[in-house]
């Protein structure tokens, strides 16, 4: 192995930067866009309408085409980890475990700390959330992906609590590209963007196709994904459809169980679960449209259908349980925005959902290992239920600018959910036959059916004030919420026959300064969050929400670009999630401890070289060390990686790519914790693995 110091990369970076022209004028303008991340950039996920980010009062982060392009990422985790205060653990295939300013969720219902969406509209209906959803988007031709850190906004309700994921597919030009990637392991890959635009009329067709063997014995998956758009300018009416579809057939490879197992490459590279595997499937089709009400008001209209299916064995459970799930669903969302006067924007809407939605558990073979295991986890039906939702919310946002250098955000937003639970099993704790286990009853308890409603509501404050031309100060105040998941309600274990629990509660605030100095940009956000009925499994197996925890840290964002084409961009977070409440586990209180998989330095820095032709980065991950459960007995060291990307344009036509990942074969797990079952367990890192690309534009 290379013995390189990472300190090595900080002083070749000052060095880099103390010898070059400290002018960007002349730098091509779109790599100026793909390194530079605090910059003035539209989004529209503050409010589903483009906005620039020096007009928002929160913390918003946009990856641009041209950075997507440049990184061309085989797994979500490749890009959104650039971000500061965002932590993707990388799962097995195109699974994951997602952190935005928290902990490293995971369990059933911790995926609604996040809410994931495409175009604006949420992958998955309220209650129904997947913790690896990101792999129903079509996130490898995406135009930008938007991702809003912290709180969301009121224009969005339940999950938005954590942070906000919105994926952008193209929209119409002319021209488009087609790729190949060949890759080790068997990976191959291609690629199809295709556009036109012709009088009031414009489509844009995207479509990607992967396969990959896996590193890991039976490892592999397919993975298909199409996204259609269609635009249409009239003199009255614009209205934008879209239409996406993903597949996903993987192997999926389980944990290697021991202290210190990734360390041995020849036991991470095998697989004790040779039957896990994942078959997902998506469909959704919107259509948002937009017409002017007067000279000063804006009606926007976006109804939506939805509808998904997954089947997955459970590895991560005794016995490997097969889940299946699936949802229809239908929505629309409502934007009325009116400009007052030159000074004040107002926004209102109603938003309203229907679903459909089930969820079955089955168990084909009896469990393995104890008696105590094999009597109370017996074969057969383990769940079987359906739920239909109904979702009604109501909101009001302003824009009012104070004065020409002050501007003032504020919104407030309500919403009432309700669960229709229908237990398609016998109810408690028997078997399918209805026959009792042994050792005091089955694990798994199905409650009877029931009628669940959560009414929550949510705010946010905040202003902006110029300090220079390029530079400007925000802060914001934040109410958040987020409802209980079907599976939290609905899908108990042990004695436990209902589960009393209220919507999780967020307050936050955060004080933020960005701008830019010469061909330095930059981004510094400190923040602070508290949880409340934060819902967590205890120690009897009890989904309960009377946890409490609290988030605070530090995030930077630098980039830095000069004449002579070396640039260097930074994401660095320091942060501390802790356990904030009284709960007695392995005879340890756990108030004051870190939240287990909970890392307080994470950082990402890319150093790179580009000219009209050419462009080199090297990336350095730095993944602070964790604890691995909540008594903070046991813990992860951390590592270090370092990836290499360099693309060149053979002509105005044609360009190759390659990508190496852990350039230095580093010995690594991607995800570590630890289970009284299993000790130590263990996702092992990638090995060093390279790719080629060549790409045709017109």
């Amino acid at each position: 192995m290379i013995n390189f110091n990472p300190l090595h990369f900080l002083a070749l970076s000052i060095v880099l930067l103390a010898t070059s022209n400290l002018s960007a004028e002349d730098k091509d303008s779109d790599d100026i866009e793909a390194q530079q991340s605090s910059e003035n950039i539209i989004v529209t996920t503050a409010s589903r309408t483009e906005q620039s980010s020096r007009n928002l009062a929160l913390s918003i982060t946009a990856i641009s085409e041209n950075e997507l392009n440049l990184i061309n990422h085989t797994h979500i985790q490749e890009s959104l980890n650039r971000i500061p205060g965002v932590n993707f653990h990388r799962g097995d295939g195109q699974e994951y475990l997602p952190s935005i300013r928290s902990q490293v969720f995971t369990g059933a219902g911790a995926c609604g700390a996040l809410l994931i969406m495409e175009d604006n509209i949420p992958l998955r209906p309220m209650g129904l959330c997947n913790i690896n959803e990101l792999f129903e988007a079509n996130t490898e031709l995406a135009s930008r992906m938007e991702v809003i850190r912290g709180p969301g906004t009121v224009f969005y309700g339940s999950n938005a609590i954590h942070g906000v994921v919105n994926v952008i597919t193209p929209a119409p030009e002319e021209g488009g590209q087609v790729s190949l990637e060949v890759g080790e392991n068997g990976l191959y890959r291609s690629k199809l963007s295709t556009g036109s635009v012709s009088g009031d009329h414009g489509f844009n067709l995207s479509a990607v196709g992967a396969s990959y063997g896996g590193w890991r014995d039976e490892s592999s998956y397919d993975q298909q994904k199409i996204a259609l758009r269609h635009e249409y300018s009239g003199a009255d009416w614009r209205v934008t459809s879209g239409l996406s579809s993903t597949n996903l057939n993987q192997e999926t490879a389980g944990f290697v169980v021991g202290e210190d197992a990734y360390l041995d490459r020849a036991l991470s590279a095998t697989n004790n679960d040779t039957e896990g595997f994942r078959d997902v499937n998506s469909l959704r089709l919107w259509s948002r449209i937009e017409t002017s009400l007067s000279s000063d008001a804006d009606l926007t209209i976006t109804p939506y259908i939805r509808s998904s299916d997954m089947t997955f064995m459970m590895h991560f459970l005794p016995g490997d349980p097969v889940e299946e799930n699936g949802q229809e669903s239908v929505g629309i969302q409502s934007n009325y925005q009116v400009s007052v006067n030159d000074s004040l924007i107002i926004r209102s809407g109603i938003d309203f959902e229907m679903a459909d939605t089930y969820l079955k558990q089955t168990q084909e073979n009896p469990t393995p290992g104890s008696a105590f295991l094999q009597a109370t986890i017996p074969a057969g039906k383990q769940y079987d239920y359906t739920v239909d939702t109904q979702l009604l919310s109501l909101f009001t946002s302003i824009e009012n600018n104070l004065s020409e250098s002050t501007t003032l955000n504020a919104g407030v937003r309500w919403e009432t959910l309700e669960y229709d639970y229908t237990n398609r099993m016998n109810s408690g704790r028997l078997t399918e036959s209805g026959e009792e286990c042994g050792f005091g009853g089955c694990r798994y308890s199905r409650p009877e059916s029931s009628v669940n409603d959560f009414d929550n509501w949510s705010a946010d404050i905040g202003f902006i004030t110029d300090i220079s031309e390029t530079n400007q100060v925000f802060a914001r105040v934040t109410r958040a919420y987020r409802a209980p998941q079907a599976t939290e309600l609905y899908r108990l274990q042990r004695n436990q026959a209902i589960a009393d629990l209220e919507s999780e509660q967020v307050n936050a605030v955060e004080l933020g300064f960005r701008g830019s100095h010469d061909s330095l940009s930059y981004e510094v956000t400190a923040y602070l969050m508290r949880k409340n009925n934060f819902i967590f499994r205890d120690v009897d197996f009890f989904n309960v929400s009377d946890g409490k925890t609290k988030h605070s840290g530090l995030e930077t964002a630098l980039s830095y670009t000069s004449q002579a084409g070396y640039y260097w961009n930074a994401s660095i977070s320091y942060a501390s999630h802790k356990y904030d409440y009284d709960e007695i586990q392995s005879d340890i209180n756990i108030n004051g401890n870190d939240i287990d998989t909970a890392p307080k330095l994470h950082f990402n820095q890319r150093l790179g070289w580009a000219n009209d032709l050419t462009k080199v980065e090297l990336e350095w991950i730095k993944a602070d060390g964790y604890f691995l459960e909540p008594t903070n007995r046991f813990s992860y060291p951390g590592h270090d990686l370092w990836h290499l990307l360099v693309s060149h344009a053979l002509n105005n036509h044609w360009d190759m790519s390659i990508r190496v990942h852990n350039l230095l074969d580093e010995k690594y797990a991607e995800r570590a914790d630890y289970t009284g079952f299993t000790a130590y367990r263990y996702f092992p890192g990638i090995p060093r693995q390279a790719s080629l690309t060549l790409r045709y534009r017109w």
